[in-house]
Protein backbone atom coordinates (compact mmCIF):
# COMPACT_ATOMS: atom_id res chain seq x y z
CA UNK A 1 0.00 0.00 0.00
CA UNK A 2 3.19 2.23 0.72
CA UNK A 3 4.25 2.20 -2.67
CA UNK A 4 0.81 2.48 -4.29
CA UNK A 5 0.29 5.68 -2.12
CA UNK A 6 3.94 7.19 -3.09
CA UNK A 7 2.89 6.29 -7.00
CA UNK A 8 0.00 8.45 -6.95
CA UNK A 9 1.00 11.07 -4.85
CA UNK A 10 3.89 11.22 -8.15
CA UNK A 11 0.58 11.41 -10.28
CA UNK A 12 -1.11 13.54 -8.98
CA UNK A 13 2.00 16.12 -8.81
CA UNK A 14 2.70 15.71 -12.55
CA UNK A 15 -1.17 16.05 -13.19
CA UNK A 16 -1.63 18.73 -10.69
CA UNK A 17 1.73 20.13 -13.33
CA UNK A 18 -0.12 19.31 -16.19
CA UNK A 19 -2.86 21.91 -15.74
CA UNK A 20 -1.34 24.75 -14.37
CA UNK A 21 1.33 24.63 -17.49
CA UNK A 22 -1.90 24.41 -19.73
CA UNK A 23 -3.73 27.46 -17.74
CA UNK A 24 -0.44 29.46 -17.84
CA UNK A 25 0.69 28.31 -21.31
CA UNK A 26 4.12 30.29 -21.11
CA UNK A 27 7.56 29.13 -21.98
CA UNK A 28 8.08 30.13 -18.02
CA UNK A 29 6.37 26.94 -17.48
CA UNK A 30 6.90 23.72 -19.93
CA UNK A 31 4.29 20.92 -19.76
CA UNK A 32 6.11 17.90 -18.06
CA UNK A 33 6.02 16.13 -21.27
CA UNK A 34 8.25 18.18 -22.76
CA UNK A 35 10.74 18.15 -19.51
CA UNK A 36 10.52 14.06 -19.64
CA UNK A 37 11.34 14.13 -23.84
CA UNK A 38 14.16 16.79 -23.30
CA UNK A 39 15.73 14.50 -20.21
CA UNK A 40 15.67 11.45 -22.45
CA UNK A 41 17.47 13.31 -24.95
CA UNK A 42 20.04 14.86 -23.34
CA UNK A 43 20.99 12.67 -20.04
CA UNK A 44 24.03 11.14 -21.33
CA UNK A 45 24.94 13.86 -23.30
CA UNK A 46 25.08 16.44 -20.20
CA UNK A 47 22.84 15.56 -17.25
CA UNK A 48 24.95 12.63 -16.53
CA UNK A 49 28.23 14.43 -15.47
CA UNK A 50 26.48 16.94 -13.81
CA UNK A 51 24.40 14.62 -11.68
CA UNK A 52 27.24 12.34 -11.21
CA UNK A 53 29.44 15.00 -9.67
CA UNK A 54 26.54 16.23 -7.12
CA UNK A 55 26.17 12.59 -5.73
CA UNK A 56 29.80 12.47 -5.39
CA UNK A 57 29.83 15.08 -3.17
CA UNK A 58 26.82 14.67 -1.31
CA UNK A 59 27.92 10.96 -0.40
CA UNK A 60 30.89 11.48 0.68
CA UNK A 61 30.07 14.31 2.78
CA UNK A 62 27.25 11.95 4.36
CA UNK A 63 29.97 9.17 4.98
CA UNK A 64 32.23 11.40 6.10
CA UNK A 65 29.44 12.90 8.79
CA UNK A 66 28.37 9.34 9.77
CA UNK A 67 31.99 8.27 10.66
CA UNK A 68 32.83 11.28 12.60
CA UNK A 69 29.41 12.31 13.80
CA UNK A 70 28.07 8.64 15.10
CA UNK A 71 31.26 8.05 17.34
CA UNK A 72 31.15 11.85 18.71
CA UNK A 73 27.48 11.55 19.63
CA UNK A 74 28.07 8.14 21.21
CA UNK A 75 30.76 9.80 23.53
CA UNK A 76 28.67 12.32 24.36
CA UNK A 77 25.46 10.48 25.11
CA UNK A 78 27.57 7.82 27.31
CA UNK A 79 30.20 9.22 28.71
CA UNK A 80 29.69 12.57 31.13
CA UNK A 81 32.85 13.80 30.64
CA UNK A 82 32.29 13.68 27.20
CA UNK A 83 29.35 15.52 27.11
CA UNK A 84 30.81 18.09 29.48
CA UNK A 85 34.25 18.68 27.61
CA UNK A 86 32.47 18.65 23.68
CA UNK A 87 28.73 19.96 24.38
CA UNK A 88 29.99 23.94 24.81
CA UNK A 89 31.53 23.68 21.44
CA UNK A 90 28.38 22.01 20.01
CA UNK A 91 26.29 24.24 21.22
CA UNK A 92 28.38 26.97 20.01
CA UNK A 93 28.91 25.96 16.53
CA UNK A 94 25.53 24.10 15.99
CA UNK A 95 23.23 27.09 15.74
CA UNK A 96 25.87 29.11 13.23
CA UNK A 97 23.88 28.60 9.38
CA UNK A 98 26.34 26.67 7.29
CA UNK A 99 25.69 28.25 4.50
CA UNK A 100 27.58 31.42 6.16
CA UNK A 101 30.57 29.86 6.37
CA UNK A 102 31.09 29.28 2.68
CA UNK A 103 33.07 32.17 2.10
CA UNK A 104 35.32 31.13 5.00
CA UNK A 105 35.57 28.10 3.79
CA UNK A 106 36.20 28.82 0.10
CA UNK A 107 38.89 31.08 1.28
CA UNK A 108 40.68 28.51 3.21
CA UNK A 109 39.76 25.34 0.58
CA UNK A 110 39.36 27.02 -2.63
CA UNK A 111 36.38 26.94 -5.12
CA UNK A 112 36.35 23.18 -5.92
CA UNK A 113 35.33 20.06 -4.18
CA UNK A 114 36.53 20.50 -1.05
CA UNK A 115 35.03 23.63 0.49
CA UNK A 116 31.18 22.17 -0.99
CA UNK A 117 31.80 18.60 1.05
CA UNK A 118 32.92 20.69 4.19
CA UNK A 119 29.61 22.52 3.79
CA UNK A 120 28.04 19.81 3.25
CA UNK A 121 29.76 17.92 5.97
CA UNK A 122 28.96 20.18 9.00
CA UNK A 123 25.34 20.34 7.61
CA UNK A 124 24.55 16.51 8.67
CA UNK A 125 27.67 16.06 11.07
CA UNK A 126 25.67 18.36 13.29
CA UNK A 127 22.09 16.79 13.27
CA UNK A 128 23.83 13.20 13.68
CA UNK A 129 25.95 14.28 16.94
CA UNK A 130 23.08 15.96 18.60
CA UNK A 131 20.18 13.30 17.44
CA UNK A 132 22.74 10.21 18.59
CA UNK A 133 23.45 11.83 21.79
CA UNK A 134 19.72 12.53 22.59
CA UNK A 135 18.95 9.14 21.91
CA UNK A 136 21.67 7.69 24.34
CA UNK A 137 20.31 10.40 27.37
CA UNK A 138 16.71 8.76 26.49
CA UNK A 139 17.88 4.90 27.77
CA UNK A 140 17.13 4.57 31.82
CA UNK A 141 19.90 4.17 33.33
CA UNK A 142 18.32 0.81 34.58
CA UNK A 143 18.68 -0.61 31.50
CA UNK A 144 22.96 -0.83 31.92
CA UNK A 145 22.86 -2.34 35.73
CA UNK A 146 22.01 -5.67 34.88
CA UNK A 147 25.00 -5.55 32.04
CA UNK A 148 27.54 -3.62 34.59
CA UNK A 149 26.94 -5.89 37.04
CA UNK A 150 27.44 -8.79 34.75
CA UNK A 151 31.27 -7.05 33.59
CA UNK A 152 29.95 -6.23 30.44
CA UNK A 153 32.38 -4.12 28.46
CA UNK A 154 32.04 -0.74 26.44
CA UNK A 155 31.72 -2.90 23.40
CA UNK A 156 28.88 -4.91 24.84
CA UNK A 157 27.16 -2.47 26.06
CA UNK A 158 27.33 -0.34 22.79
CA UNK A 159 26.43 -3.63 20.65
CA UNK A 160 23.01 -4.80 22.67
CA UNK A 161 21.86 -1.26 24.03
CA UNK A 162 23.51 1.77 22.51
CA UNK A 163 23.42 1.18 18.75
CA UNK A 164 19.93 -0.36 18.48
CA UNK A 165 18.85 2.62 20.84
CA UNK A 166 20.28 5.18 18.85
CA UNK A 167 19.72 3.97 15.57
CA UNK A 168 15.99 5.31 14.94
CA UNK A 169 17.09 8.73 15.80
CA UNK A 170 20.16 8.62 13.82
CA UNK A 171 17.88 7.61 10.98
CA UNK A 172 15.19 10.36 11.25
CA UNK A 173 19.01 13.10 11.49
CA UNK A 174 19.69 11.97 8.02
CA UNK A 175 16.45 12.62 6.67
CA UNK A 176 16.43 15.74 8.23
CA UNK A 177 19.89 16.52 7.15
CA UNK A 178 19.51 15.32 3.66
CA UNK A 179 16.27 17.50 2.89
CA UNK A 180 18.72 20.68 3.90
CA UNK A 181 22.11 19.24 2.59
CA UNK A 182 20.34 19.27 -1.06
CA UNK A 183 19.18 22.80 -0.71
CA UNK A 184 22.62 23.79 0.29
CA UNK A 185 24.61 21.83 -2.07
CA UNK A 186 22.33 23.54 -4.77
CA UNK A 187 23.67 26.98 -3.52
CA UNK A 188 27.15 25.85 -3.54
CA UNK A 189 27.56 24.81 -7.40
CA UNK A 190 26.44 27.82 -8.01
CA UNK A 191 30.01 29.16 -7.58
CA UNK A 192 33.34 28.15 -8.65
CA UNK A 193 32.32 25.19 -10.61
CA UNK A 194 31.33 23.90 -14.46
CA UNK A 195 29.46 20.72 -12.79
CA UNK A 196 26.90 20.34 -10.75
CA UNK A 197 23.28 20.03 -10.88
CA UNK A 198 23.33 23.25 -9.23
CA UNK A 199 25.54 25.06 -12.02
CA UNK A 200 23.32 22.91 -14.45
CA UNK A 201 20.20 25.03 -13.87
CA UNK A 202 21.77 28.24 -12.93
CA UNK A 203 22.95 28.13 -16.35
CA UNK A 204 19.87 27.15 -18.04
CA UNK A 205 18.28 29.84 -16.70
CA UNK A 206 20.93 32.63 -17.55
CA UNK A 207 20.47 31.13 -21.36
CA UNK A 208 16.37 31.31 -20.94
CA UNK A 209 16.05 27.49 -21.92
CA UNK A 210 13.46 26.62 -19.49
CA UNK A 211 12.76 23.00 -20.20
CA UNK A 212 16.56 22.52 -19.46
CA UNK A 213 16.13 24.51 -16.09
CA UNK A 214 13.00 22.19 -15.16
CA UNK A 215 14.88 19.38 -16.67
CA UNK A 216 17.77 19.95 -13.64
CA UNK A 217 14.67 20.68 -10.84
CA UNK A 218 13.27 17.03 -11.65
CA UNK A 219 16.96 15.33 -11.90
CA UNK A 220 17.53 17.25 -8.49
CA UNK A 221 14.57 15.84 -6.95
CA UNK A 222 15.06 12.60 -8.80
CA UNK A 223 18.46 12.26 -6.76
CA UNK A 224 16.84 13.17 -3.67
CA UNK A 225 14.32 11.06 -3.50
CA UNK A 226 16.69 7.98 -4.52
CA UNK A 227 18.52 9.09 -1.37
CA UNK A 228 15.81 9.42 0.84
CA UNK A 229 14.38 5.90 -0.22
CA UNK A 230 18.02 4.67 0.05
CA UNK A 231 17.72 5.45 3.78
CA UNK A 232 14.58 4.21 4.20
CA UNK A 233 15.69 0.88 2.52
CA UNK A 234 18.76 0.93 4.74
CA UNK A 235 16.47 1.40 8.31
CA UNK A 236 14.08 -1.20 7.13
CA UNK A 237 16.98 -4.07 7.10
CA UNK A 238 18.32 -2.02 10.03
CA UNK A 239 15.72 -1.37 12.74
CA UNK A 240 13.37 -4.51 11.90
CA UNK A 241 11.77 -4.66 15.07
CA UNK A 242 10.14 -1.19 14.56
CA UNK A 243 8.05 -2.56 11.61
CA UNK A 244 6.78 -6.27 13.14
CA UNK A 245 3.57 -5.80 14.26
Amino acid sequence: MKGIDKLLGVVALIALWWLLSAIVSRPLLPSPLKVAQNISSIFFQSIFVHMTHSLFRILLSLVLAIIVGLPLGVMMGYFPHAERVLAPIVYLAYPVPKIALLPIVMLALGVGDASKIVILFLIVFFQIVIAVRDAIHAIPDETFYPLLSLGASFCDIFVNVLWPASLPKFFTSLRVAMATAISVLFFTETFGTIHGMGYFIMDAWLRVSYVEMYSGIVVLSAMGLALFMMIDVIEHRACRWQYVK
